[in-house]
């Protein structure tokens, strides 16, 4: 392979076809021979003789058949192969020497920098037939000056996840799931959220590998996979849940250490909800301190928590397996891996606790945050050195880790625990205890879920601590579990928000998508989320913000679900996923499984829920956004047209069905309104009208597209249901000809032909008024209506319009002009 420092940029991307005629052969020095005349060179082999080219002017339009281009110069130098042809001398094909073989497949190689110092750029096909590109300088790109952290998928993602999965239910809130459901339906609720994280994660994973991810998480996602409507309300929705669930870690954290200070006999004011509000928004404040010091503080934070956490939840199976240490623990509740208390244990046992009657979806509702984890490290994707590849990897590991882990946890529980248990006020014997008695002596008023007792898993907490060797440390890793969750939420809940009003989706926020910093840390929205997640810790009940966390995390699931399974249904060219490991099946049930999930929770937060999204959902249909990310949503409009337009091709017409379909020889619809509003009250919104636009000299690519664009800027100030049509270089006659022949597609093509009379036709031109009369008969030669409109003003107020449009024409125009003159020289 020859060395590419020896070449310039353009070298790299033109293929050649040259004519054995336009060689001159020059031998080498010292080295004998010729170009053979007959024969094939094989592609591979290096050649023994190097065939100099003279550098000469063509003109690729004339190869075409036309003439009205500027021409390019060839390439100097040439590797060279000699191919058949029957009819004539044979034709040396030649070729860039940065390649030695056939013409190279695209690769990413191809358009990235290789040089390092220069700006590498792939060449537009303008630029190809231009002799301007030959004669570009590379830029040097400007020197870097200290980029971002980036994260890889250990720290960024796998850390992240294990440390808010990891969060309050599995300390203070899993012991009592278990008590509540039994432990064959507490494994099916953990089961459960591990089957919807696990679903939302494989689709999760394959947006996440369908391109480059940028800052934003599930909204990034959503956003540029269903379009800006989803994607907004979503968005909106998803980061008030972070907000949200940053109180729930919190308040978890503050009950925890509200019930060691309890046991110390400590308190701040009454051991209740208002020493649950106080340490909680203390520790909202040091949270919110740590993270605005820097994103790579926060990062080694949550590193010293996991160790924390691990550390804990050693002590918890060392504990486990030991079993009690003495008869204090044992008259708490834990007694000790015992097959009776498996069995007891093992059916459901629901309660009413603080006036709520508790099922299997109540008790779901409750427990599923501690599965919501997965999104932490797709949350913070724009902080990810390779997002496509951490995402996917980390995120599925951590599902694997602590969904074991829970069930481990699930059935150690409930094994060795009793559901209620007099504690140390009880008088208890070596008899009593071997004899269960002590467990009959509580006695349980179902109507309102009261208990006598004060200890085992239905009216204690703190069963882990009970279990472990040294209860201290339980106590650290429900400190650190808590507030490690409660810092990745409080991160990415701002990083989400921050995203959402860059893209200005909604007026009056986009101020909260200001950046500072070379991290780009959102100071406003992290002030935001502060004051959402300092509202909900004044509730200070840990039991009431987690329904309304899970309906709203099964909404957002729902929706990457429904992304995935929408963009593989209908495949767009745009949607080729590195990860494989997913199926749309498997993403339509997971939408199906979440919106079901957050019915049976609760249907009234559910429909409070779809409410929000409906209303965040309209707002943005009526502002619409002026944003075009490539969604599937248009992919599937795309799609649906072309199939409705092929099956009409195959239905037979009727009568009845007969749609006036107006090919209209309007010229710029700004210029003839009147000819326009009076075509349209025939077409109105049930049939085709297409206006056509004729213009005699040849226009340049940038002036036609300018014509199209305002054309249609016009139709939809002006709501008209039309089409626009440009032809270019041709007279009037035959330009019409070419609009009524080519216009339409299958049976979505024009039956009726108007335009306005002649007004000038004792003046003009005969030849004009021939062909005038000429484009009458071609159109009835094709069996088409025809109509005329005459008005006594006329049709023509390109007078009376503003004429910036055709100023800016005329430049398009000169600047193509230029160009070429600049190229001819």
């Amino acid at each position: 392979m020859a060395d590419l420092n020896g070449l310039d940029d353009n070298s790299r991307f033109r293929v050649n076809r040259i004519s054995s005629g336009q060689l001159v052969l020059n031998p080498l020095h010292g080295i004998g021979g010729s170009l053979p005349v007959h024969g094939v060179i094989p592609e591979d082999q290096e050649l023994t003789n190097m065939v100099y080219l003279q550098p000469r002017k063509t003109s690729i339009a004339q190869g075409l058949g036309g003439g009205r281009k500027k021409s390019v110069s060839l390439p100097k130098e040439f590797e060279y192969y000699e191919g058949e042809n029957e009819d004539g001398p044979p034709t040396v094909y030649g070729k860039s020497i940065a390649y030695y073989t056939r013409e190279a497949l695209p690769k990413m190689d191809h358009y990235k920098n290789l040089r390092g110092n220069e700006l590498c750029a792939r060449p537009t096909m303008d630029e190809l037939r231009s002799e301007a590109m030959y004669a570009k300088k590379p830029e040097p790109l400007p020197e870097a000056t200290g980029g971002a952290v980036k994260f890889g998928w250990i720290e960024g993602v796998l850390v992240r996840c294990l440390l808010n999965i990891w969060g309050v239910m599995l300390f203070l809130r899993l012991s009592w799931v278990v008590a509540q459901a039994g432990i064959g339906l507490a494994i099916v609720i953990i089961c459960l959220s591990a089957t919807v994280t696990t679903l939302t994660a494989l689709s999760m994973s394959a947006i996440s590998t369908n391109g480059q991810i940028k800052g934003g998480g599930i909204y990034y996602m959503i956003s540029r996979a269903l379009g800006p409507e989803f994607g907004g309300a979503v968005g909106a929705i998803f980061s008030f849940a972070n907000a949200t669930a940053v109180a729930m870690h919190t308040v978890g954290f503050a009950e925890s250490l509200n019930d060691l200070l309890k046991s110390l006999q400590v308190k701040i004011i009454d051991n209740g909800q208002n020493d649950i509000r106080i340490v909680g928004t203390i520790a909202l404040i040091v949270m919110q301190s740590i993270i605005i010091i820097g994103t790579e503080w926060e990062s080694k934070a949550q590193i010293v928590l996991l160790i924390i956490l691990l550390v804990a939840i050693a002590d918890f199976l060392i504990g486990a397996f030991i079993g009690p240490l003495d008869t204090e623990e044992i008259s708490r509740g834990y007694i000790g891996f015992n097959a009776t208390i498996f069995s007891q244990n093992f059916p459901p046992n629901f309660r009413m606790q603080d006036g709520m009657a508790h099922g299997f979806f109540t008790i779901f509702a409750i427990f599923f945050p501690a599965a919501t984890g997965i999104t932490a490290g797709a949350n913070i994707s724009g902080d990810l050195k390779d997002p496509s590849a951490s995402i996917p990897k980390g995120t599925l590991l951590a599902i694997l880790t602590t969904t074991a882990s829970y069930i481990v946890f699930a059935l150690l529980a409930g094994g060795e625990c009793v559901r209620d248990a007099m504690g140390p006020m009880g008088n208890y014997t070596d008899e009593l205890v071997e004899s269960w008695e002590f467990v009959n002596n509580c006695t349980v008023d179902y109507s309102t879920g009261k208990s006598s007792c004060q200890w085992g898993m239905h009216n204690s907490f703190q069963i882990m601590e009970l279990m472990a060797i040294f209860g201290p440390i339980i106590y650290a890793g429900c400190f650190a579990a808590t507030l490690s969750s409660a810092l990745a939420c409080l991160v990415s809940a701002p990083k989400i928000f921050q995203a959402l009003c860059k893209d200005n989706l909604y007026p009056f926020i986009g101020i909260f998508g200001k950046g500072f910093r070379k991290n780009n840390d959102p100071f406003y929205a992290y002030i935001v989320a502060f004051l959402i997640a300092l509202a909900f810790i004044l509730i200070a009940e840990l039991n009431a913000i987690a329904p309304l966390i899970s309906n709203f995390y099964m909404a957002a699931y729902a929706m990457v679900n429904f992304c995935t399974f929408h963009a593989a249904l209908v495949k767009p060219l745009g949607w080729r996923p590195e990860f494989k490991y997913y199926s749309k099946y498997s993403s339509f049930v997971g939408f199906v499984l979440c919106v079901a999930i957050m019915f049976l929770m609760s249907w009234v937060t559910a429909l409070i829920t779809i409410g929000i999204l409906v209303c965040l959902f309209l707002i943005l249909v009526y502002v619409k956004p002026d944003v075009n990310w490539g969604s599937s949503a248009q992919a599937q409009n795309f799609k649906s047209a072309l199939q409705s337009v092929q099956a009409l091709s195959t239905t037979q017409d009727h009568i009845k069905n007969f749609r006036p379909q107006i090919l209209l020889l309007s010229g710029r619809p700004s210029s003839r309104p009147t000819l326009i509003d009076f075509a349209y009250l025939i077409t109105k919104n049930i049939s085709l009208m297409i206006c056509g636009h004729i213009i005699q000299e040849r226009q340049a690519f940038k002036v036609r597209e300018y014509l199209n664009t305002k054309a249609n800027v016009w139709f939809q100030k002006k709501r008209v249901k039309a089409f626009y049509s440009l032809v270019d270089d041709v007279d009037f006659e035959e330009g019409a000809r070419c609009l009524i022949q080519a216009s339409g597609l299958g049976k979505m093509k024009p039956n009726i032909v108007m335009m306005g009379f002649k007004s000038n036709w004792l003046v003009c031109d005969s030849e004009d008024l021939k062909a005038y009369f000429r484009v009458i008969h071609d159109v009835l030669d094709n069996h088409m209506g025809f109509a005329v409109l005459r008005l006594r003003e006329g049709f023509d107020y390109s007078d009376i319009i503003s004429l910036d449009s055709q100023e800016v024409v005329d430049k398009l125009t000169l600047a193509r002009v230029d160009s070429e003159n600049s190229n001819s020289l």
